[in-house]
C-alpha cells in the first residue's frame, strides 16, 4: 500500500454529540484553510531558510564580522527579509482565520450545542465546577494562540464557544495528523506505556491543563478501571470536555476547575500517573516550578509523571531554535521561547524530585484509519500521513 500524500477533508473528523455541525460552505473554508497551512509548512518554509542562508546571514556577517550568536539575533535580521515576512503573515492569517471560521460555525448553532452539553452534563457528579477559581495571569492577558478569549471566556450562562471552537479548528493547523478526534498526544501515551511497560497499570491518573480532554480520553480507554482527574481552569473547556467525554461513552473521567499550582483537595502521593500535554509552554515563570512541586507531592513513589511538550532549545542549532520560536512572537505563545529555554532538570531538582533517571523520549501515535485509511503492518513512509512522533519528558519518582 502506497504512502498517503493526500490530505483529508475536515468532515473525516469524527461526528460526536457535541461537535458542530458544517454546512457546505463552512467545510470548504476549514479544507481551504487546511491546505494552505499545509502548503506554507511544506512548500514554503523552506525558503526561509534558503533565504537566511543565502541573503540574511551573508548580509549580517558582512556587517558585524561574524556570525549570529543568538536565536534573536536571527529572529531581529529576518524581521527585515520580505520572504519571512511573506510566510510569516500568511502563517498568523491562517491561524486567524481557522479561529473565525470556527467560531462562526459555531456560534451559528450555539443554543444546540450548550442544550446537548447541558443534557450530557446534567447533575453529573463527575462535573466539578468553582466559580472561585480565578483564570491566572499568563492566561487571561492573552488570547492563547490567537484564539478570541482564549480558553476561558464565557458570554453567557452554561457558554462552551470557545471549546467548541477549538474542537472544530484543530484539524486545520495539525491536518488531520492528530488523528479524527484530535487525541493523537493521548493515544502516543497510552502507545508508549503499552509496549514499554506493560506491566504499569495505574489506578489513579491526574491530568493537569485538560482543555477538551482530547488527550485525556485515550488513557481513561486505556485504563478503564482508573480513577481519572482531569482539571482545567477553564469552565467552558471543562463543560465541553466532560460532555464530549460522556458522548464518546467514557465515563470514567472526574473533570475539576482548579489552578494546578495549588491543589489542597488531593492527598499526598495519591497518584500513580500524572500527565501534561502541550501545557508547559502556556504557564509562566511563576506557575511552572509551583505546579511542578504539586505533582511532586501527588505522586505514588514508583508512579510516573509525563509530559508532552516541544523539545527544549538546549544542544539545537539557532535557525531551528528561531523558527520554532515563531509562536513566542506571532502566534501569541510568550512563554513559549521562555519555557523552551529552561534547564527541566533542574526545574524537577528544585521541585523535590530525585532527577537521576529524568528522561526524554519520543512517542508515536498511530496513524488513524478512520481519515488516512488502514495501513500494511511497519507502513509509516516519509510523506504527509505518516505516524507523528511526539516528545516527552518524564520521571519515575523513587
Amino acid at each position: 500500500m502506497s504512502t498517503v500524500k493526500t490530505i483529508p477533508s475536515w468532515q473525516a473528523l469524527t461526528q460526536h454529540d457535541v461537535f458542530p455541525e458544517a454546512n457546505h460552505d463552512e467545510v470548504a473554508r476549514m479544507n481551504v484553510l487546511t491546505h494552505l497551512n499545509y502548503h506554507l509548512s511544506a512548500r514554503v518554509l523552506p525558503g526561509v531558510k534558503q533565504s537566511y542562508e543565502q541573503r540574511v546571514k551573508p548580509a549580517f556577517v558582512k556587517a558585524h564580522g561574524r556570525e549570529p550568536e543568538s536565536r534573536h539575533e536571527i529572529r531581529q535580521a529576518m524581521q527585515q527579509d520580505s520572504y519571512f515576512q511573506f510566510w510569516s503573515a500568511l502563517r498568523r492569517n491562517t491561524m486567524e482565520m481557522r479561529h473565525q471560521a470556527g467560531r462562526a460555525m459555531v456560534l451559528r448553532q450555539i443554543d444546540r450545542i450548550v442544550s446537548k452539553v447541558d443534557a450530557l452534563n446534567q447533575d453529573a457528579a463527575t462535573l466539578q465546577l468553582d466559580d472561585s477559581i480565578p483564570v491566572p495571569d499568563n492566561i487571561r492577558d492573552v488570547d492563547i494562540h490567537c484564539q478570541p478569549g482564549c480558553y476561558y471566556t464565557e458570554y453567557f450562562a452554561n457558554d462552551v464557544t470557545v471549546a467548541a471552537s477549538y474542537d472544530a479548528g484543530l484539524f486545520v493547523t495539525t491536518a488531520g495528523l492528530l488523528g479524527a478526534l484530535s487525541d493523537g498526544g493521548g493515544k502516543a501515551i497510552a502507545n508508549w506505556l503499552a509496549q514499554e511497560h506493560p506491566g504499569f497499570k495505574p489506578r489513579k491518573i491526574l491530568d493537569i491543563g485538560c482543555t477538551i480532554g482530547h488527550n485525556i480520553v485515550p488513557l481513561a480507554q486505556a485504563f478503564p478501571d482508573a480513577e481519572v482527574i482531569a482539571v482545567d481552569v477553564a469552565r467552558p473547556s471543562l463543560r465541553y470536555a466532560h460532555a464530549r467525554a460522556k458522548a464518546l461513552g467514557v465515563n470514567n473521567i472526574t473533570f475539576v476547575q482548579a489552578n494546578a499550582e495549588h491543589l489542597p483537595q488531593f492527598a499526598n502521593e495519591s497518584f500513580d500517573l500524572i500527565t501534561t500535554a502541550m501545557f508547559w509552554h502556556e504557564t509562566s515563570h511563576q506557575a511552572m516550578p509551583a505546579i511542578l512541586r504539586t505533582i511532586e507531592r501527588l505522586l505514588k513513589p514508583g508512579g510516573l509523571t509525563l509530559h508532552l511538550e516541544q523539545p527544549q532549545y538546549q544542544g539545537m542549532g539557532l535557525y531551528e531554535q528561531f523558527i520554532r520560536d515563531w509562536d513566542t512572537y506571532f502566534n501569541n505563545e510568550p512563554y513559549w521561547g521562555p519555557m523552551h529555554d529552561l534547564d527541566l532538570k533542574q526545574m524537577l531538582a528544585d521541585a523535590g524530585f530525585q532527577v537521576d533517571e529524568l528522561f526524554d523520549v519520543g512517542v508515536v501515535s498511530k496513524v488513524d484509519e478512520a481519515i488516512f485509511g488502514k495501513r500494511e503492518a511497519g507502513e509509516s513512509g516519509e510523506d504527509y500521513g505518516r505516524a507523528p512522533v511526539w516528545n516527552a519528558f518524564g520521571l519515575w519518582k523513587k
